[in-house]
Parts: structure tokens; sequence; C-alpha cells
């Protein structure tokens, strides 16, 4: 295994020191050594908070989506790990201001029992919360079972909106409505190339051969829904764009935003080559882009690959995606 570390038990603690101190601006613990990261600049008042939380290993996700128009705090877990109940209660509690806490995640087993068990505790301290799951990956589940689909990039669709939903002023019902509303609207599929490598592990989460893909594949080494020789960039892409337009259908004059996503090596280069075939379908249909995204935006540490999702937005949707937003990983 060859990593920039020091030492694999340290390895997320030390990413943490290492975020706030670039970001000062943005980030702080809510307390010395805790895996809590919360927003450095105090938020508005009497506002609906959003706590997001998940394993180390993705950054940007879960943490760096904590700003303005954006999360309030995230509780974060060991690599690939589900942050504790005790984590997420203490992010709950560090940002409440009394409007309601939304708990925002990605639809994960772990995350799911220890998001629901932090939700009852802190009922009984008064403090009220819903939770919103995202299930954007289409390769997880049918079209019949999407509530069982794992959450993905489009973790950023939801942080965006609700994140600008609460910004206005919206009660908690209102901000959950529109995080709901953002995962309705998403579909992503990922493909990947190579494995990745978990620190403590030390060794590759699954194998491929040098001329193979896997379609599909879950951030975590989940098995995707094909495996089979490498191709070029245009066929990548027109196979997950047809997978996830038979999931979301599109018409003449819809309005829609792109995210292409590395997983972790995939250089902006490769990306960009696959937005230009993707713009391209989708100036075919008519469909018009709002707010492209190109970049690192939900990894897998070092793997190799990319995803591609789409959100098709009416003009509710649109507005709030379009609101501003700032942190060090997304500004609108």
């Amino acid at each position: 295994m060859k990593k920039i570390l020091n030492d694999p038990g340290a390895y997320v603690d030390q990413t943490l020191d290492g975020l706030c101190l670039a970001y000062p601006v943005y980030y702080k613990r809510s307390a010395p050594q805790a895996r809590v990261i919360v927003r450095a600049q105090p938020k508005s008042a009497k506002k609906v908070a959003i706590v997001t939380g998940g394993g180390s290993g993705h950054l940007p996700v879960f943490t760096g989506y904590v700003g303005h128009g954006l999360a309030d705090a995230c509780a974060i877990g060991d690599v690939f790990s589900s942050p504790s109940v005790d984590q997420i209660v203490e992010a709950i509690r560090a940002v409440n201001s009394g409007a309601g806490v939304l708990l925002l995640q990605g639809n994960y087993s772990g995350d799911n029992m220890n998001f629901e068990m932090a939700s009852e505790m802190v009922d009984l301290e008064g403090i009220e919360t819903k939770i919103v799951r995202v299930t954007d990956d289409v390769a997880s589940a049918s079209a019949d079972e999407r509530r069982k689909r794992r959450g993905v990039a489009g973790l950023i669709y939801a942080y965006k909106i609700a994140g600008a939903k609460a910004e206005s002023g919206a009660d908690l019902k209102e901000v959950a409505e529109a995080a709901q509303k953002a995962v309705e609207a998403t579909r992503s599929m990922g493909v990947a190339l190579t494995p990745c490598t978990v620190p403590a592990a030390g060794k590759p989460t699954f194998t491929l051969a040098d001329n193979e893909m896997e379609i599909g594949m879950g951030i975590h080494g989940e098995r995707g829904v094909r495996r089979g020789p490498l191709k070029p960039a245009d066929a990548i892409a027109e196979e997950i764009f047809s997978l996830l337009l038979t999931d979301l259908p599109l018409s003449t004059a819809d309005h829609v935003s792109v995210l292409v996503n590395s997983l972790g090596a995939t250089p902006l280069e490769e990306l960009l080559i696959v937005f230009r075939y993707v713009a391209r379908r989708l100036a075919e249909l008519k469909v018009q882009i709002v707010v492209p995204l190109v970049g690192r935006f939900a990894t897998s540490m070092e793997m190799t690959g990319m995803s591609l999702s789409i959100c098709k937005l009416d003009a509710a949707l649109e507005a709030l995606l379009k609101a501003p937003c700032d942190s060090p990983f997304l500004r609108i």
C-alpha cells in the first residue's frame, strides 16, 4: 500500500485537523478532538439546521459541504464507516437553534440505524428532527424499490437545495420537503476502473483487470450491474446516460443540472470529455443544462472512475439550486 499518511489509526483525526487548519474561516470542530465539524461563522439565528454525516474517505462528501447555504454540521465516522450515535447527537446539539434539525444522509444501513437512534435521543430533549435519505444510485435497486437505493453524488443536490431552503427562513417541514423533492428528482450511476485501498485494511477493496471496468460500482466497492472490457469515453457516457434517462425520462424544454464527478483519481480532463458528450446528447433532446458541475464532489479514496448525476428541475428547485452558497468545495 502506498499512501501519504502517518498512522492508519490517526488517518481521520489528522485529516480533520488539516481541514480545519486549511479552511479556518469555514470549519471548526464542535469540541477539541470531536469528530464533528460545524460552521466556523455564526449561522442565521433561529434557522432550521442541517446535519449530515457519514464515513471518511469520500471528501468533499460529507464534511466539505458544511457552509452557508449548505449543511451546518457533519458527524464523521472512520473510513467507509458510519459516525456513531453519540457523534450525530453532538452535531445536532451543536447547531440546534430551536427551529428544528434536518438530518440529511446517504441510504446505508449503519447510517440509517445511527441517525434514527440519534433522532430518538434528541427528541427526548425537545429537539425536533426530520430525516431525509438520499437514494440516487440507480444501479443499487430497481425503480420499484427506489427506497432501497444507495446515496452517492446526488447528495450534493440535496445539500444545496435543502440548504438554500433553510437560509430562506422556511420551517423544518418545508426544508425536509425540499430535500426530499431534490432526492426524487436526481439519478446517478458510476463506473469504476480501479479499486481503492482503505488505510486500516492495507489492501484493495476489490480487483479489476487492467483492461476492465465495472458499471454501477458503489462508492465502497459494492458490486455493479456489469463488468466488461474498458470502452471509450463516449461509449461509457452513453451507457450510463441511457440508463439514467430510462429511470428519469426527459422532455423537450426540460431543465436539468448535470454533475460529472471524479471518484478520486480521475482527472478533470477526462470528466470534461464525458460532460462534452452528455451536453451534446441533452442538446439533441432540446433539454437545457442549468448549473453544470464537473469535478471532484464525492469520492471513494483514490478510486479511478467517475459518476454521472442528472437532477431534473422545476422552477422551485432551479431557484434553490441557483441561490448563493459558500464552502471551499462548492460556491454558487
